[in-house]
């Protein structure tokens, strides 16, 4: 736990009466299981976007910090603040919760930016808010009988060095700054009191995607945090991610953590502009079962239960890489459907990534005439064009500015320290310099233009730009939904 000189102020636990369920779930070998013994195999979401926002979800650039502190300097903070209260409100409301529950989805994954429940300059010190914005999720889903994860995506110092950890650099402190780790095990003491009681909170994800260069400070702190946890919550599943983005557990100690879930992300190359074209030939899906097969070889040695905590394809919008749209997402949705019949044949479960977008992913996305779209339509083209993001898009109109620089940098740099930069071989050293200039710096200006399309907005057009996100002004990614939904069906 945190030093007492971390913490000025105890959460009150919570005492709500939550809807009833078979009591907290817990795992059984390699299953999960309720309180009555039944098995339990967990299928939805993650709710990427929302309190935890990425920029390819929601069309900004950069860091999530940065995109509101660059709105506040447009509209003033009292103006931002109301935009973003009225954004979180409508991107997830009981109507998401009765959709995902209408497709027999059983549990969605939270992910959370830790600044909603801590300001860097008062560590320590919870603010209550946090749990008023988490409290409203779970609330909406158990009434709908759907299981949260709570995933902190975002750790101070971060504990990444990609965006989605909002460090706003490409390094991950958390791991060189033992004061980083005191206030998130202070934070998961204070969100474990809080649900300690809450059956329809499955269990806590310490940390999204950890990469940790030395191996070791990870396992550490896991061992750290689930003491920490289990002094005040001895009940709830733990869902440990591997390291190196939650695909590496070749350093974890053989003997699992106790009443612990383990954790891998799985996505693939086919379902990215960059990746090629998935046409389901043998070697394809060969290739797919092993690179899963690989990241759980852990979870199967050690008998506990699998999860997949992040897996789906991009969408097409327009003709890419001189394919059709239709023909792109056709792809993508056979590829979907191989990875989803691979998990069954064990039991996996899963939450595939994301939830809501602006039509890239998501099992719903933004109508392109809403106002939302009609404003920022520009921005996203120009931003996608200049590949300042890397989720969905390949970089064919930049390449001829940055291969010159690549073939200088790799002329400077010797060969034999091309890959010596970590996270390798996951990152090439074009990949380290695409994510530095393209992804952090020139994202971080194109920031304050994508702010300047908010100048002048009043409070009623900010309420209508955030009503944008509400399930009833979105489009429905049907065909995705049904494999989803087929899935979720035939495990009950």
């Amino acid at each position: 736990m945190a030093p007492a000189a971390l913490i000025s102020e105890s959460v009150t636990p919570n005492v709500t009466s939550w809807p009833r369920s078979h009591t907290i779930l817990r795992t059984s070998g390699s299953s999960i299981v309720d309180g009555d013994g039944k098995k339990i195999i967990l299928k939805g979401v993650g709710l990427g976007g929302h309190l935890n926002m990425e920029n390819f979800i929601t069309g900004f650039t950069g860091h999530e910090h940065e995109h509101r502190e660059a709105l506040a300097a447009v509209l003033g903070k009292e103006k931002a603040d109301f935009y973003f209260d009225r954004f979180l409100h409508y991107f997830f409301t009981e109507k998401d919760a009765e959709f995902l529950a209408s497709l027999g989805l059983n549990s969605i994954r939270v992910p959370i930016n830790y600044r909603h429940f801590e300001d860097d300059m008062n560590p320590g010190f919870i603010k209550q808010e946090g749990f008023r914005l988490l409290d409203r999720i779970v609330h909406a889903c158990a009434k709908h009988g759907i299981y949260v994860i709570i995933d902190l995506h975002t750790a101070p110092g971060g504990q990444n060095q990609d965006w989605h950890s909002d460090s706003g650099i490409t390094k991950a402190l958390f791991w060189k700054f033992k004061h980083f780790q005191d206030r998130v095990v202070n934070l998961w003491v204070k969100i474990a009191q809080h649900y300690r009681s809450c059956p329809w909170v499955a269990g806590y994800n310490p940390l999204n995607e950890p990469a940790d260069p030395d191996h070791v400070n990870l396992i550490a702190f896991y061992k750290r945090v689930e003491k920490a946890i289990r002094t005040v919550d001895p009940d709830h599943m733990l869902f440990i991610d591997g390291n190196t983005y939650a695909m590496d557990f070749t350093h974890f100690p053989a003997e699992p953590l106790p009443n612990s879930v383990y954790a891998c992300h799985d996505y693939s190359s086919f379902g990215f502009p960059r990746g090629g074209t998935y046409i389901g030939t043998p070697e394809q899906k060969a290739k797919l079962r092993s690179s899963f097969e690989r990241k759980v070889k852990f979870m199967r040695a050690a008998n506990v239960p699998i999860y997949n905590g992040e897996f789906g394809p991009v969408y097409a919008s327009a003709e890419e890489n001189g394919i059709s749209a239709e023909e792109v997402n056709s792809s993508r949705i056979a590829l979907l459907k191989e990875q989803v019949a691979i998990y069954a044949e064990t039991d996996v479960h899963w939450s595939i990534w994301t939830y809501k977008d602006i039509n890239y992913q998501g099992m719903v996305y933004m109508n392109p005439a809403s106002a939302y779209m009609q404003l920022l339509a520009p921005f996203i083209q120009k931003k996608k064009d200049l590949s300042a993001d890397f989720w969905g898009s390949n970089d064919d109109k930049v390449k001829h500015v940055y291969e010159p620089l690549m073939t200088a940098m790799k002329e400077w740099v010797p060969k034999h320290l091309h890959n010596r930069k970590y996270p390798s071989p996951l990152w090439t050293i074009e990949r380290q310099v695409e994510r530095v200039v393209r992804e952090t710096l020139l994202s971080e200006y194109l920031g304050w233009e994508c702010a300047e399309y908010f100048e002048g907005k009043s409070e009623a057009e900010l309420e209508e730009l955030a009503q944008s996100f509400k399930i009833e002004n979105c489009m429905v990614r049907s065909e995705l939904n049904e494999v989803l939904s087929r899935s979720a069906e035939e495990t009950k």
